[in-house]
């Protein structure tokens, strides 16, 4: 079917979107080219067309944790989210370290949701992510994962990370690490720091996931290999990626919105809901990040949604466990700092669609003639509140639930199709 996306709003401009059935045919100033009169029409003013976003990095708990998350719940919190892609993480139970549990994670996704969002499994480095054995990564790449990470399980021996950088790269699969020693501070809560002395709870120090990111760098550089850095916190990890790209090392690597919109006063009194990993930092970490979003230091941004059921967070600090449901509010979350004049537009586009299809080989639509018709229209303007009940995620657990947030995604077109 012949339509056209009518006086949306693109990079400050207005403009008439057509497409038909899968396919973008072109974008244009409003007005500039006749509307047939077979074309099914929708008037978006007020609204603003993006692309629709890739998440690489998340955890949609199935199998196995069913009641934090079900790949049907997760993929329509990424839907309503803005999200026309995710790639899931492997810890799972049974892990995604076979054929098996690849291919039931694409059923899954292929029969609750046939028009996408679409899932990208990402396999596990290591069987059972226990940091000792390799993951067979080529049965898995056939079964159609995209990348390959022990996430959750930091790599401790550097020999097992160099092994799964080789393997991974036979089948042109990019590794990305959970960058954290797990051997400096063990049971930490928060991070280590001013708050953390204060409120006499364990920290971890900024340096555990600098020497990770400092250790893969190196490994990169010698092996003449990719690698990403997930999640980044601190600044000194990314003073570490900036040396890194200046001597032309092939790393990449990812923060997330809640680093750049809260650091580690969150936790005062005692705040579990605050409780993520690698931890909330201090306000100069969360400003060098955003510094390090806006000059391309860090490539992308991911949610690293982590849903959990509400008993797991309404509890002690030590009890509680780590992890923020992201998939609903992340668009909304980054568009706060547009309109604060922090980013440009474009940059979204760049940080959550343009490069991490250009990392993980995904792709994209760049509206040009022939790009998938995948996008969505956003509405600036609009006010609401994160409850329970509007929350398309079975995970509620996010720090944002109860603020007053401006602006939401109103409508997603995924192969070419309104989804709502």
């Amino acid at each position: 079917m012949y339509c056209c996306i009518h006086n949306a709003k693109h990079l400050e401009a207005a403009v008439d979107l057509f497409f038909e059935d899968e396919k973008i045919i072109t974008m244009t100033p409003c007005g500039h080219q006749p509307i047939p009169d077979n074309c099914l029409l929708f008037d978006a003013t007020g609204l603003v067309l993006m692309p629709s976003f890739i998440d690489a990095h998340v955890h949609l708990r199935e199998p196995g944790f069913e009641y934090k998350e079900t790949i049907e719940s997760g993929l329509t919190a990424a839907l309503y989210g803005g999200f026309g892609q995710v790639m899931c993480m492997a810890n799972t139970n049974p892990v995604n370290d076979t054929a098996a549990v690849t291919s039931f994670m694409l059923q899954q996704a292929t029969t609750s949701h046939p028009y996408g969002p679409t899932l990208h499994p990402i396999a596990a480095a290591t069987k059972g992510l226990a940091g000792t054995e390799l993951a067979p990564l080529g049965e898995l790449k056939n079964a159609g994962c995209v990348a390959v990470s022990n996430d959750g399980r930091p790599l401790a021996s550097t020999e097992i990370m160099r092994r799964v950088m080789e393997y991974a790269a036979d089948f042109g699969l990019t590794v990305i690490d959970h960058c954290e020693d797990p051997t400096l501070a063990p049971q930490w809560i928060m991070n280590e720091g001013e708050v953390s002395s204060r409120l006499g709870l364990k920290g971890q120090p900024v340096v555990g996931e600098a020497l990770q990111a400092a250790r893969d760098i190196m490994l990169a550089e010698y092996l003449h290999l990719p690698v990403h850095i997930a999640h980044v916190s601190s600044a000194l990890t990314v003073d570490v990626i900036a040396f890194a790209k200046s001597r032309g090392i092939a790393v990449t690597a990812e923060t997330c919105p809640h680093y750049l919109l809260l650091d580690d006063t969150a936790l005062e009194g005692y705040n579990a809901s605050c409780k993520v990993s690698p931890p909330l930092r201090a306000a100069k970490d969360r400003a060098a990040l955003l510094k390090a979003i806006q000059d391309g230091t860090i490539d992308i941004l991911t949610t690293d949604h982590a849903p959990h059921a509400l008993h797991e967070k309404l509890t002690s600090m030590d009890q509680a466990l780590v992890g923020f449901s992201g998939l609903d509010l992340a668009v909304t979350l980054t568009w706060n700092l547009v309109r604060e004049n922090l980013l440009a537009e474009d940059a979204l586009h760049r940080l959550w669609c343009r490069t991490p299809g250009q990392i993980f080989h995904l792709p994209t639509n760049g509206f040009a003639p022939n790009d998938p018709a995948d996008f969505f229209l956003f509405d600036p303007h609009v006010t609401w509140v994160p409850e329970a009940d509007n929350l398309y995620s079975r995970g509620k657990n996010t720090p944002f639930l109860g603020q007053e947030l401006t602006g939401r995604v109103k409508h997603h077109w995924l192969k070419g199709r309104q989804l709502f």
